[in-house]
């Protein structure tokens, strides 16, 4: 197969408006016209040779009129020209006039011009003819003494491209190169020689190493980039090396460059395991990180970090490097700093815990006293949910830790203070010695915060763990502070009566003085006014004020909260007297609530389900029904315990998916030994399996383990996994071009390999594969043209970017001449690629917090209704995940049942970072068993794009074909 007719390394940009020059006029311009116009013409002919032409009357020409010329420009074409031009006849001699081009190179290899040399230098390392090569071999060696380091450093390369090709015309190259490089001093040079000897001569390269393995840390780091390339490879070809050679690796880490640091950690790991190679790998890590301005060398270091952690001695050598990741920590960004955490947390052992809970406590205090930034309530929350960890991983940090996450409940961001709460609620439940502290910082708190969830939250809290009589008081004297005076209506209707009274009064006495505009108006200006509003926005006590705005929920849960503290009150006090007292002051505080809800003085009044809850509590309190009692007593909190349970075993069964699963070996497979295995495919027995293998890696996706899917390994092909189910068909069978394209799909671009066969009996010139695209997708570069034999085919790549999760189309046609025909360009029109939104879309998990919250925040709702012929409420759900790559956030327990409809949230997010939100609701009717499910799915997300397309992937995959629940 011949993708283009001669090895070509220069790509140039061809014009597609422009007019196909005319060879005569062509040659006129070479021969008569001055420098200028023959740089055009030049520049024209080489655009012609490219696309596959051949014009062999223009040669002579050229050497004749062109090549004698000393124009720099007009050099560095012919250079072009020389490269891309055929220079053999059709039975493959060289072509005669090539002798004169020769003669031409070498005096350019003379030239005083270091440039002029140096590029011909470079030139020639394309040359395929070594008729053309053995004539300049002497002026080649001659350019390596040459005084400029330009020339010397491409005389090396030359050499080294030209020992790889035709051995056989400098076979003492290694030792010429290894004497040049004893010598050298340039820096380039000396890189260029001994990359060469690393791939000629390992021998030699490796003697140079060590008579120079002291200075390693003086030579540039271009040089020290090879030197770790060379290293690697021969302390894994032979691992006997390694004692001589690793020393130097440790002195490379050292390096003032930042590369070298990173490739000689990298290399470093690879080649021992002994706990100080993997610490001082990982320091340099992490001082990378640290010294690293930019984000995305952060992130990858940072990846290289938690890939040394999968190891298990790794990881404890890691384990003792915590407090040194978390100087990570400094850095400004967001998901660094996530990482870090999350790194932080699974490495942390009972010995330095104690260490990062000071330091996550610094953090929390930096985060008080800087600007207040989107990001920063997002670290405050990452901080504390850290915390949280660290206490339910080591109780013993716990007592430290509760005062200072406590103050975060008088926060302005709301997710930090939930948060806290979140952790308050497991804390207080799971460690009984802590609950006294608890309750005494969270009443301390309890007057600051300023959320009216966290306010509901901590009331039921307070309700369910204040069991000694002075704290049930303590609460109810907090309760009593934060409502304000009782009742709550008369005191609001005195306080808008003393307010108007002060208005009055205020109206009399304050003098009014009378202005002139800038139109020449007369204006009159009181004090009163500002008086007035700084009056009326006078604050109330917290909880009065959430209700006085409309949010009677808080005063349902406050009902809840007094009627338990009531009930335990009562059962530790045996005084009736102070009993009836608390049970009145409880019972007071409720129908004050419930008539302030139905006064109308409030914004809203209050809904009926929150009066039902306060009359609930009520009634218990007058009744104090034993059943009643019980499930104010115990059924709360051990609906708590319940779900503290589940939430535990639902973070272990994620965290067992995380894991690897150990490799399984039947007792019957084949034993692979690497000493006997083949690396190269000629050798003895290399080439045993090699049809099975090619055939395997093209219908699974990737290579096996063992040596063939032949020999008994179990594994079955999956159709899902198919490279071969990635092939699209572009054109059709009898078209005159035929054309396929495999498309993958990489994180942030789809490459297309496609095929295009000539299935005519004609040359194809300039056939063209033109592409454009339909939504955020960008395609990197035109492909180029090519010439295609009669019956011959090609393969050519094109590169698409892709800056979002939407589905994109790729639409194009081939366009393409017929030698001799007089006709225009032929087209022969493509089929559409249509990129599938699933390839960049994965399950993600969040809380009903975040998922309420984004759901609120998000604009585009996309809603799709339900349209299948499945007859199950959870084969559809299940149907639906599998086919939208979305994960179900409703627990299974919710799920479970069969009541005829059902609701549940999924969640996903794409690789560029973008939520997904979708709500199902289905329902299926009960007398009819055989119908098929109804209802609908609305999907929100942040862009109008992936809302759309994930719409568009429901509804396809609800026409496609389905299996009842019946078959």
């Amino acid at each position: 197969m011949v993708t283009v007719e001669q090895p070509c390394y220069t790509l140039i940009n061809l014009p597609s408006d422009s007019d196909p020059p005319n060879e005569m006029q062509l040659k006129m311009d070479l021969e008569k016209g001055d420098t200028k116009t023959k740089i055009e013409a030049l520049k024209k002919t080489i655009r012609m040779i490219v696309s596959g032409e051949r014009l062999p009357g223009l040669l002579m020409t050229i050497i004749r009129f062109v090549l004698p010329l000393q124009d720099h420009m007009i050099k560095k074409l012919l250079l072009i020209f020389w490269e891309i031009v055929p220079k053999t006849t059709p039975d493959g001699k060289l072509m005669q006039e090539m002798i004169l081009v020769c003669d031409s190179y070498r005096k350019d290899l003379q030239h005083p011009n270091e440039f002029l040399r140096g590029s011909t230098l470079r030139f020639l390392c394309k040359l395929k003819e070594p008729e053309l090569l053995e004539p300049l071999m002497p002026a080649i060696r001659a350019c390596l003494e040459h005084r400029h380091s330009y020339v010397r450093r491409n005389a090396v390369l030359a050499i080294f491209t030209i020992y790889r090709n035709f051995e056989f015309l400098i076979p003492d190259a290694p030792e010429l190169i290894a004497s040049f490089l004893e010598g050298e001093q340039d820096m380039s040079c000396k890189r260029n020689a001994f990359l060469m000897l690393l791939h000629a001569d390992q021998e030699r390269a490796l003697a140079y190493l060590a008579s120079c393995l002291d200075q390693v840390t003086s030579f540039g780091d271009i040089l020290q980039l090879v030197i770790v390339e060379l290293i690697y490879k021969v302390c894994h070809a032979n691992p006997s090396e390694r004692s001589r050679f690793i020393r130097c690796i440790y002195n490379l880490l050292n390096s003032t460059s930042q590369a070298v640091r990173y490739e000689a950690a990298g290399t470093l790991v690879t080649l021992s395991s002994a706990p100080t190679a993997i610490k001082a790998a990982a320091s340099c890590y992490i001082e990378l990180i640290v010294k690293e301005s930019d984000n995305n060398v952060k992130l990858i270091v940072l990846d290289r970090l938690i890939a040394l952690k999968e190891h298990p001695t790794q990881e404890r050598v890691l384990q003792d490097l915590v407090m040194d990741i978390l100087r990570v920590l400094a850095s400004p960004d967001l998901e660094v700093r996530k990482k870090t955490l999350n790194l932080a947390m699974e490495l942390v052992s009972s010995r330095n815990i104690e260490e990062m809970v000071l330091v996550l406590k610094k953090e929390v205090a930096k985060t008080h006293n800087i600007v207040e930034h989107e990001d920063t309530g997002k670290y405050r929350q990452l901080l504390v949910r850290t915390l949280h960890s660290c206490c339910i991983k080591f109780p013993d940090v716990a007592a430290t830790v509760i005062p200072v996450l406590i103050e975060f409940l008088s926060d302005t961001n709301e997710l930090a203070a939930s948060d806290v709460l979140v952790f308050v609620r497991e804390a207080i439940q799971k460690f009984e010695g802590l609950r006294p502290l608890i309750i005494e910082r969270l009443l301390d708190a309890f007057p600051t915060v300023k959320s009216v969830k966290v306010h509901r939250a901590a009331l039921w809290i307070l309700g369910e763990y204040a069991t000694s009589p002075d704290d049930i008081q303590a609460v109810m004297n907090q309760v009593r502070q934060t409502l304000g005076e009782i009742p709550l209506v008369d005191d609001e209707i005195r306080r808008a009566t003393g307010e108007k009274v002060d208005e009055d009064m205020m109206q009399q006495q304050v003098p009014v003085q009378k202005l002139v505009t800038s139109d020449g108006t007369y204006a009159t200006q009181s004090a009163f006014n500002t008086a007035s509003v700084s009056k009326k926005g006078e604050a109330r006590p917290p909880l009065r004020q959430y209700m006085m705005d409309g949010d009677f929920f808080i005063g349902a849960a406050l009902g809840t909260t007094l009627a338990k503290l009531a009930l335990r009150y009562m059962s530790l006090v045996s005084d009736n007297k102070k009993q009836n007292r608390f049970c009145s002051e409880a019972m007071l505080i409720m129908a004050s609530i419930l008539h302030l809800g139905k006064s109308g003085l409030a914004v809203k009044n209050m809904t009926n389900d929150d009066a039902d809850r306060l009359y609930l509590c009520l009634r218990v309190l007058s009744d104090k029904s034993p059943v009643i009692v019980n499930i104010f007593h115990e059924n709360c909190r051990r609906a708590l315990s319940v779900m503290l349970a589940a939430k535990a075993e639902e973070e272990a069964s994620t965290q067992k998916a995380k894991e690897k699963p150990g490799s399984v070996v039947h007792a019957d497979d084949p034993i692979s030994f690497l000493q006997l295995s083949s690396s190269r495919a000629g050798d003895l027995g290399g080439t045993e399996n090699v049809f099975e293998l090619s055939l395997n890696q093209a219908l699974v996706g990737g290579r096996r383990d063992g040596i063939g899917s032949g020999l008994g390994s179990g594994g079955e092909s999956t159709p899902g996994l198919s490279k071969l189910n990635k092939v699209t068909q572009l054109t059709g069978f009898s078209d005159p071009v035929y054309a396929e394209a495999y498309v993958h799909v990489n994180q942030y671009d789809i490459v297309l390999d496609v095929l295009i066969v000539n299935q005519t009996g004609d040359t194809l010139q300039n056939c063209t594969l033109e592409l454009a695209t339909l939504g955020d997708l960008k395609l990197v570069e035109k492909p180029q043209p090519v010439v295609l034999a009669p019956r011959d085919f090609c393969n050519i790549k094109a590169n698409v970017k892709v800056a979002s999760t939407e589905n994109g189309i790729i639409f194009g046609n081939i366009v393409y001449d017929v030698s001799g025909a007089a006709s225009d360009r032929s087209v022969v029109v493509l089929n559409d690629i249509h990129i599938d939104i699933m390839d960049y879309i994965v399950p993600a998990s969040c809380n009903d917090t975040e998922f309420r919250q984004m759901w609120a925040e998000f604009e585009w709702e996309n809603k799709v209704s339900v349209n299948t012929n499945l007859t199950d409420l959870h084969e559809y759900l299940h149907h639906l995940i599998s086919s939208t790559n979305m994960k179900c956030l409703t627990p299974e327990k919710a799920l479970s049942g069969q009541c005829g409809f059902m609701a549940a949230n999924m969640y996903a997010r794409s690789i560029f970072g973008e939520d997904a939100l979708a709500n199902l609701s289905i329902e299926k009717p009960f007398n009819k068993p055989d119908a098929p499910v109804t209802g609908h799915i609305r999907i929100r997300a942040k862009s109008q794009g992936m809302a759309l397309s994930l719409g568009d992937k429901i509804n396809m995959t609800q026409k496609g074909p389905q299996r009842t629940s019946g078959a």
